[in-house]
Order: C-alpha cells, then structure tokens, then sequence
C-alpha cells in the first residue's frame, strides 16, 4: 500500500514510460475542490497521475457541468500526451448516498472527455480497495463531505455521507485570519503554521468526528482509517481517536488513496460495469 501511494503521488510529476499499445486504466477523483486522476498500467502500477484544484462541485454535487467537463477533458489530454499511449476506460467514484442523477451526471462529466467508464462505486469502498480492511470503518474527508464505510468481513455492511469538510476548515480560517478563500488553502498547507492550523480548525475536526461516532453508534468497530487530502491535517488522527475510542490510522498520501482506489476498479480486460 505504501509503496503505491508514494508511486501514485510521485507521478504527478515523473511519468513511466509504456507501450503505445497499452491497455491503461484511470480512475477519475471529481471532488469538491480539485479533480484528480490517476493512470494504472496492466499490472496495476500507478504510471501518470494529474490534479487540478477547482471548484466544480459543492458538497458532492456538481455545480459547473461544463466546467467540470473541460478540466476533464484537459486533465486527460495532458495524461495522454504525457505517456504518448491512449486513454480510453476509466471509473468514477461518488460520497455515499448520491443520487443517482448526480452519480449520472458525474459518468456524463467523464464520457464527455473520451473516457468509457466502466465502473462506479462510492469514495470510501475505492479507498479500501486500496487499504484493504476487512473490519473496520474507512472514512473519506472531502472537499465538502465525509463520507464513510463500514466494513465486516470483507463487505460494506454500511455507508453515509454527511456535509463538512476541508472546505468548512478554510472557511474558519477566513474568517479568524482575514484571508481569501486561496490564501486559507495555502495557509492550511503550510507546514510551518501547522500548530496554528491545528488550533484553529480543531472544532471542525470535531464535527466530523462526531458525526462519524454518531453514524458508528449501531457499527462498532475497532479501527478507523482517514482518507482524502484534509487527513493530512496536523493532530486530526487524535480528534478522531479521543472521541472515537477506537485506533485511527491515516496512510501515507492520504489525498491519493481514493482516487488510486477509483482506478484499481477500472476491470482489467474491459465490459460493462
């Protein structure tokens, strides 16, 4: 697992050289502040990945189809001229619960761009297709949602979706600081104001873990795993962990996790999702 991750976020800059006749896979992340893809090669190696921040969709929902469709489409032609080899199946993911004229709406995103998607699946069951947890809860911190999964030998026994997220964590620091909605983003990023960030977005961390301890009450269970790029927050893991009660481990590149999950579901010889 780790050793993907680190080869799915390094490919955002370093692309591996493969045949033009290869059979690729992409998973397409179309989330509430960036869109990300990520190019899987025959034996399931992350080979070319590509990001774009925007804000294209709001709480799981998309609000600028066109836009979405164009960063897409960008996205994809970047990839492809990037491995010098076609791009042509794909799957997407959505937050639990989504509807199935948004989870539509988000297919049509993809097709618009070439892609065939061959699958569609929720956020926090592509993320364990990378963590691979058999028992235990994945929950998936976007954009604008959290989302997530309980799992109990090996399958979904439940799923859900509630609005808080990354987005909720600017907003507080706009309005402690005075920023623009860009500079929290940066802000929030900086290692060097982590002790800061963590302080200040503390009571969001704690709405998110309260809603995940609300949705557990009838799911024990006795490990937790956090995904999606606000994981990466300084301190979050114990936030989690004080209310849960239970451990909570948060992998390497947490951002990458779901987004990889999304194109290891891609199937490998191709059909109907």
């Amino acid at each position: 697992m780790t050793r993907m991750l680190s080869r799915t976020a390094g490919a955002l800059r370093h692309t591996a050289k493969v045949d033009p006749g290869a059979r690729l896979r992409c998973g397409v992340d179309l989330g509430t502040a960036s869109v990300i893809e990520v190019v899987l090669d025959e034996d399931d190696r992350p080979i070319a990945t590509a990001l774009e921040v925007c804000a294209v969709a709001r709480d799981g929902l998309v609000v600028d189809y066109m836009g979405a469709v164009d960063i897409v489409k960008r996205l994809t032609a970047r990839l492809r001229e990037r491995l010098g080899a076609d791009i042509t199946r794909a799957a997407i993911a959505t937050p639990p619960g989504t509807s199935r004229g948004n989870t539509s709406t988000h297919r049509y995103i993809v097709e618009a761009a070439g892609l065939e998607v061959q699958a569609s699946l929720d956020e926090p069951t592509a993320a364990n297709s990378v963590l691979g947890i058999t028992d235990g809860a994945v929950v998936d911190i976007g954009g604008g949602t959290t989302g997530l999964a309980v799992f109990q030998n090996g399958k979904v026994a439940y799923v859900a979706d509630e609005p808080t997220g990354g987005t909720h964590m600017n907003l507080v620091l706009m309005g402690r600081y005075g920023l623009t909605f860009e500079a929290a983003e940066a802000f929030k990023c900086d290692p060097a104001r982590a002790d800061e960030v963590r302080t200040a977005v503390r009571p969001v961390a704690e709405k998110m873990a309260t809603i995940v301890r609300d949705h557990l009450a009838g799911h024990p269970v006795d490990q937790v795993w956090l995904v999606g790029g606000p994981a990466a927050q300084a301190g979050i893991d114990d936030v989690f962990s004080d209310l849960l009660g239970v451990p909570v481990r948060i992998p390497p590149h947490p951002m990458m996790v779901t987004p990889l999950g999304i194109a290891l579901n891609v199937p490998r010889k191709g059909g109907p999702c």
